[in-house]
């Protein structure tokens, strides 16, 4: 039987800790992976197979903000029967053919290499591949899972996909952005395209405005290293947040097929209109003094920004975005705003001006939930805004909605890049990003737990509209 290899290269980063490892974990407790696949980590750094199983047992039992349900035995020894370690320096080449040599000896036909390292190493890593061979899908297949962010503006964006192009052919490259494994977000496809009552309605005629919100109420932590060079807008903005606000309104696909959904997807980004004089950067108060940051930096921590969907189906409905740090609350959500028909009924009355709200809550409270006015009980009419909601329900200590990795993962396996970015997408994401970006000054600067600076609320009033705060009022367990 053929067997399957997954290399990690990486396997001591802060990703492979956070992440992978725990989803790996996942996938073994619900038989997830191949019973023929072999896990092969490498860093630099020689360690012993006791040594390396005590790491992954180390890294599965603490604490873990992603990953909070119990940790059972029998699985982690079950994970380890799986697990190789190789040590090695991604820029020696003589890695490569010890690479090479063990999954000649194991058979590993299927391989599928995740680079959990550093961008500056992916050249070294894709030539030495080719160099051994490992890069020929000859006996079987060969997939090479890559993280956002791809490049840091659409020029390095294209240069490596080039790169990539170089060593691989598109069908195996699967370049992984963990929003798209998200179930909420997924779930927006069935919920538009597999029912027949909103749908109808997601268009210019209906909606008032779009608005799309992405706050943590923390701090840059441990990663101001990396955080500082990039900011709010190149970190969240250019890839969660325009996949989110894609999913919300792309056309139908002709089929569901991974063809078929990102020609959507890449549509709404290349008709999206940038608009550097209708951005706002802010930086919270007291980033100078987190670690390996730039006591002079000007790196954005928070950005507000105003779009348009440049079609005919979306024609003149403003988007509204936003994101950033230490604010007031953690959520990410898509807010459809419909207007209010002009011959709505009760108008006389407290709250009837409150709009229809079609709410697509991402994190926390997972659900999709629409906002709308009910009488309240009594003998005389009086108004109130109510949720209509689906909702998971589930304990978020349990892990019964799957970890975003551990869908990408799995769905890496099966070759299915439905979920994944294709060239063509990235470099669209970044051609609306870098106009906003070339323009950035000094940030403004705003206090923790608010909502931002000011100037952001001043930038969607002068429409005369108002940022939604969003409600914990549903979908609560």
């Amino acid at each position: 039987m053929k067997s399957l290899s997954l290399t990690i290269f990486g396997i001591t980063s802060n990703l492979a800790q956070i992440k992978l490892i725990p989803a790996l974990y996942d996938m073994a407790e619900k038989g997830l992976l191949p019973e023929n696949i072999e896990i092969l980590g490498n860093a630099r750094t020689p360690m012993s197979k006791d040594e390396f199983a005590h790491y992954i047992e180390n890294v599965l039992h603490s604490p873990n903000i992603h990953h909070t349900h119990p940790v059972k035995p029998e699985i982690v020894k079950k994970l380890l029967s799986k697990f190789h370690y190789i040590s090695g320096h991604l820029d020696d080449p003589s890695f490569y053919a010890g690479l090479a040599k063990i999954l000649r000896l194991n058979r590993s036909a299927d391989k599928i290499f995740y680079l959990a390292t550093y961008p500056e190493l992916y050249h070294h890593i894709f030539e030495n591949l080719q160099k051994v061979g490992l890069n020929k899908q000859t006996k079987g297949f060969v997939r090479m899972m890559i993280e956002k962010p791809v490049g840091n503006d659409l020029k390095s964006a294209k240069e490596l996909n080039q790169l990539l192009l170089t060593y691989f052919e598109e069908n195996q490259i699967y370049r992984l952005d963990h929003y798209l494994g998200k179930e909420t977000l997924q779930n927006i496809l069935t919920f538009r395209f597999s029912n027949g009552i909103f749908e109808p309605l997601i268009n210019k005629d209906y909606i008032n405005h779009i608005q799309i919100t992405a706050a943590e109420d923390f701090g840059i932590g441990a990663r101001g290293g990396y955080y500082d060079q990039v900011g709010a807008l190149k970190d969240v903005g250019q890839n969660h947040q325009l996949q989110m606000l894609a999913f919300a309104t792309m056309d139908a696909p002709s089929e569901f097929s991974s063809r078929a959904v990102t020609a959507q997807r890449i549509k709404i980004l290349q008709d999206l209109i940038p608009f550097p004089t209708k951005a706002v950067f802010g930086q919270y108060e007291g980033y100078h003094q987190e670690k390996n940051v730039d006591p002079n930096s000007n790196t954005d921590t928070f950005y507000a920004l105003k779009t348009y969907i440049q079609n005919d189906r979306f024609k003149d409905v403003p988007i509204y975005i936003r994101a950033g740090k230490k604010l007031a609350q953690t959520v990410t959500e898509i807010s459809i705003i419909f207007k209010n028909p002009a011959n709505r009924l009760l108008k006389h009355l407290d709250c009837s001006d409150e709009p229809n709200v079609l709410i697509y809550r991402i994190q926390p409270n997972e659900g999709i939930v629409l906002k709308i006015l009910t009488k309240i009980p009594w003998h005389e009419n009086k108004l109130q805004p109510e949720y209509m909601q689906y909702c998971y329900r589930v304990d978020p200590h349990s892990h019964y909605i799957p970890d975003p990795y551990e869908r990408l993962i799995a769905d890496t396996i099966r070759g299915d890049q439905t979920f994944f970015n294709d060239a063509k997408e990235v470099e669209a994401q970044w051609a609306f990003t870098d106009p906003l970006a070339s323009t950035r000054k000094k940030p403004y600067i705003y206090k923790p737990g608010s909502w931002g600076p000011k100037e952001a609320d001043e930038l969607i009033e002068k429409d005369g509209r108002a940022w939604l705060e969003p409600s914990m009022d549903f979908c609560r367990i």
